[in-house]
Protein backbone atom coordinates (compact mmCIF):
# COMPACT_ATOMS: atom_id res chain seq x y z
CA UNK A 1 0.00 0.00 0.00
CA UNK A 2 0.99 3.67 -0.40
CA UNK A 3 1.75 5.67 3.07
CA UNK A 4 -1.69 6.68 3.10
CA UNK A 5 -2.61 2.76 3.62
CA UNK A 6 -4.99 2.87 0.63
CA UNK A 7 -2.95 1.68 -3.17
CA UNK A 8 -0.55 -1.26 -3.12
CA UNK A 9 3.03 0.04 -3.92
CA UNK A 10 4.45 -1.82 -7.72
CA UNK A 11 6.93 -3.61 -4.87
CA UNK A 12 4.49 -5.16 -3.25
CA UNK A 13 2.16 -6.48 -6.15
CA UNK A 14 5.97 -7.93 -7.59
CA UNK A 15 6.60 -9.54 -4.63
CA UNK A 16 3.25 -10.92 -4.27
CA UNK A 17 3.12 -12.23 -8.18
CA UNK A 18 6.60 -13.84 -7.45
CA UNK A 19 5.53 -15.75 -3.89
CA UNK A 20 1.82 -17.27 -5.78
CA UNK A 21 4.07 -18.55 -8.40
CA UNK A 22 6.07 -20.61 -6.65
CA UNK A 23 3.19 -23.23 -5.11
CA UNK A 24 2.25 -23.73 -8.57
CA UNK A 25 5.56 -24.45 -10.11
CA UNK A 26 6.30 -27.15 -7.16
CA UNK A 27 2.71 -29.03 -7.28
CA UNK A 28 3.27 -32.60 -8.80
CA UNK A 29 2.77 -33.76 -12.34
CA UNK A 30 -1.24 -33.86 -13.61
CA UNK A 31 -0.83 -37.46 -14.18
CA UNK A 32 1.49 -40.33 -12.40
CA UNK A 33 4.20 -40.84 -14.71
CA UNK A 34 3.98 -37.28 -16.75
CA UNK A 35 7.24 -35.98 -17.95
CA UNK A 36 7.69 -32.70 -19.74
CA UNK A 37 7.88 -32.10 -22.94
CA UNK A 38 11.51 -33.00 -23.62
CA UNK A 39 11.85 -35.48 -27.04
CA UNK A 40 14.30 -38.71 -26.70
CA UNK A 41 15.08 -37.68 -30.12
CA UNK A 42 16.63 -34.17 -30.23
CA UNK A 43 15.13 -33.36 -34.13
CA UNK A 44 11.77 -34.31 -33.42
CA UNK A 45 8.62 -32.41 -32.60
CA UNK A 46 6.77 -33.26 -29.57
CA UNK A 47 3.17 -33.62 -30.24
CA UNK A 48 1.72 -36.01 -27.78
CA UNK A 49 -0.86 -39.53 -27.97
CA UNK A 50 -3.68 -39.18 -25.77
CA UNK A 51 -2.23 -41.23 -22.00
CA UNK A 52 -5.50 -43.02 -23.14
CA UNK A 53 -3.36 -44.84 -25.86
CA UNK A 54 -0.52 -45.99 -24.43
CA UNK A 55 1.06 -47.75 -21.26
CA UNK A 56 3.38 -45.72 -18.92
CA UNK A 57 6.61 -47.46 -18.16
CA UNK A 58 10.11 -46.88 -17.44
CA UNK A 59 11.69 -48.89 -20.42
CA UNK A 60 14.54 -50.29 -20.45
CA UNK A 61 14.15 -51.03 -16.71
CA UNK A 62 10.82 -52.63 -16.93
CA UNK A 63 11.51 -54.12 -20.78
CA UNK A 64 14.30 -54.28 -22.43
CA UNK A 65 14.13 -52.69 -25.95
CA UNK A 66 15.28 -54.69 -28.84
CA UNK A 67 13.65 -53.86 -32.11
CA UNK A 68 12.48 -51.66 -34.43
CA UNK A 69 8.90 -51.71 -35.54
CA UNK A 70 8.14 -49.94 -39.06
CA UNK A 71 5.05 -48.95 -39.75
CA UNK A 72 3.09 -46.96 -42.77
CA UNK A 73 -0.21 -45.06 -41.49
CA UNK A 74 -2.94 -45.74 -44.28
CA UNK A 75 -3.26 -42.18 -43.32
CA UNK A 76 -2.33 -38.90 -43.86
CA UNK A 77 0.11 -37.62 -40.99
CA UNK A 78 -2.71 -34.85 -40.04
CA UNK A 79 -5.31 -37.65 -39.64
CA UNK A 80 -2.60 -39.62 -37.96
CA UNK A 81 -1.58 -37.19 -35.14
CA UNK A 82 -5.29 -36.54 -34.65
CA UNK A 83 -6.09 -40.36 -34.15
CA UNK A 84 -3.03 -40.70 -31.74
CA UNK A 85 -4.77 -37.47 -29.45
CA UNK A 86 -7.86 -39.41 -29.35
CA UNK A 87 -8.23 -40.90 -26.38
CA UNK A 88 -11.17 -43.64 -28.14
CA UNK A 89 -8.75 -44.97 -30.71
CA UNK A 90 -6.47 -46.96 -28.52
CA UNK A 91 -3.46 -46.90 -30.70
CA UNK A 92 -0.25 -44.86 -30.96
CA UNK A 93 3.67 -45.24 -31.81
CA UNK A 94 6.59 -43.55 -30.58
CA UNK A 95 7.25 -41.51 -33.98
CA UNK A 96 5.63 -40.51 -37.07
CA UNK A 97 7.81 -39.43 -40.20
CA UNK A 98 6.03 -37.36 -42.33
CA UNK A 99 6.58 -38.22 -46.49
CA UNK A 100 6.68 -35.04 -47.92
CA UNK A 101 10.07 -33.75 -45.86
CA UNK A 102 10.78 -36.24 -43.35
CA UNK A 103 9.85 -34.74 -40.47
CA UNK A 104 9.58 -36.52 -37.17
CA UNK A 105 6.90 -36.12 -34.30
CA UNK A 106 7.04 -37.75 -31.07
CA UNK A 107 3.80 -39.23 -29.63
CA UNK A 108 4.76 -41.40 -26.82
CA UNK A 109 8.10 -41.66 -24.32
CA UNK A 110 10.75 -43.86 -25.22
CA UNK A 111 10.32 -45.26 -22.01
CA UNK A 112 6.23 -46.06 -22.51
CA UNK A 113 4.59 -48.27 -24.52
CA UNK A 114 3.16 -47.77 -27.15
CA UNK A 115 0.03 -49.39 -28.45
CA UNK A 116 1.38 -50.28 -32.31
CA UNK A 117 1.98 -53.56 -33.11
CA UNK A 118 -1.07 -55.08 -32.27
CA UNK A 119 0.97 -58.03 -29.76
CA UNK A 120 1.70 -57.24 -26.27
CA UNK A 121 5.23 -58.66 -26.59
CA UNK A 122 6.32 -56.81 -28.68
CA UNK A 123 4.64 -53.62 -28.42
CA UNK A 124 6.82 -53.52 -24.48
CA UNK A 125 10.43 -54.67 -26.00
CA UNK A 126 9.78 -52.14 -28.92
CA UNK A 127 9.79 -48.50 -30.67
CA UNK A 128 6.82 -48.12 -33.04
CA UNK A 129 8.04 -45.89 -36.53
CA UNK A 130 4.65 -44.83 -38.73
CA UNK A 131 5.47 -43.41 -41.71
CA UNK A 132 2.86 -41.00 -43.81
CA UNK A 133 1.64 -42.90 -46.67
CA UNK A 134 -0.19 -46.11 -48.65
CA UNK A 135 1.01 -49.19 -48.77
CA UNK A 136 0.34 -49.30 -52.39
CA UNK A 137 1.16 -45.94 -53.36
CA UNK A 138 5.02 -45.98 -53.69
CA UNK A 139 5.41 -41.99 -54.34
CA UNK A 140 5.08 -41.60 -49.98
CA UNK A 141 8.10 -43.33 -49.48
CA UNK A 142 10.63 -40.07 -50.44
CA UNK A 143 14.04 -39.64 -50.40
CA UNK A 144 13.66 -37.67 -47.07
CA UNK A 145 11.00 -39.86 -45.21
CA UNK A 146 13.69 -42.65 -46.08
CA UNK A 147 16.53 -40.40 -44.40
CA UNK A 148 14.45 -39.07 -41.99
CA UNK A 149 13.74 -41.94 -40.48
CA UNK A 150 16.94 -44.20 -41.16
CA UNK A 151 18.22 -41.35 -39.03
CA UNK A 152 15.73 -42.36 -36.46
CA UNK A 153 15.88 -45.53 -36.19
CA UNK A 154 20.23 -45.61 -36.32
CA UNK A 155 19.86 -43.14 -32.91
CA UNK A 156 17.18 -46.06 -31.46
CA UNK A 157 19.51 -48.65 -32.67
CA UNK A 158 22.45 -46.61 -30.68
CA UNK A 159 20.72 -46.16 -27.45
CA UNK A 160 19.59 -49.47 -26.86
CA UNK A 161 22.35 -51.85 -28.66
CA UNK A 162 20.13 -52.53 -31.45
CA UNK A 163 21.76 -54.77 -34.26
CA UNK A 164 21.06 -52.61 -37.57
CA UNK A 165 19.69 -55.46 -39.24
CA UNK A 166 16.62 -57.30 -40.82
CA UNK A 167 15.81 -59.43 -37.85
CA UNK A 168 15.93 -56.35 -35.22
CA UNK A 169 14.35 -53.92 -37.74
CA UNK A 170 11.28 -55.54 -38.99
CA UNK A 171 7.60 -54.63 -40.44
CA UNK A 172 4.79 -54.73 -38.88
CA UNK A 173 3.66 -57.73 -40.93
CA UNK A 174 5.97 -59.56 -39.28
CA UNK A 175 4.91 -59.25 -35.52
CA UNK A 176 3.14 -62.76 -34.93
CA UNK A 177 -0.51 -62.72 -34.84
CA UNK A 178 -0.95 -59.61 -36.85
CA UNK A 179 -3.41 -59.09 -40.24
CA UNK A 180 -1.15 -55.73 -41.23
CA UNK A 181 0.60 -55.80 -44.32
CA UNK A 182 2.68 -52.38 -43.60
CA UNK A 183 5.09 -51.02 -44.69
CA UNK A 184 3.97 -53.26 -47.84
CA UNK A 185 6.16 -54.63 -51.00
CA UNK A 186 6.63 -51.13 -51.99
CA UNK A 187 8.90 -50.44 -49.12
CA UNK A 188 12.63 -50.49 -50.32
CA UNK A 189 14.05 -52.52 -47.33
CA UNK A 190 17.86 -52.60 -49.06
CA UNK A 191 18.10 -49.00 -48.82
CA UNK A 192 16.79 -48.30 -45.46
CA UNK A 193 19.11 -50.68 -43.94
CA UNK A 194 22.06 -49.52 -45.84
CA UNK A 195 20.90 -45.83 -44.64
CA UNK A 196 20.45 -46.97 -41.41
CA UNK A 197 23.54 -48.01 -41.16
CA UNK A 198 25.20 -45.30 -42.93
CA UNK A 199 23.57 -43.16 -40.71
Amino acid sequence: MDRAGLQPTRRRILKGAALAVVPYALLPATRAGARTEAVDYPPAEWQPASISNYTASDRPTSYSIDRVIIHVTQETYANTLAIFQNPQKKVSAHYLVRSADGHVAQCVHEADIAWHAGNWDYNTHSIGIEHEGWVDQPAYFTDALYQQSARLTSAVCDRYGIPKDRAHIIGHYEVPGTDHTDPGPNWDWVRYIRLVNLA
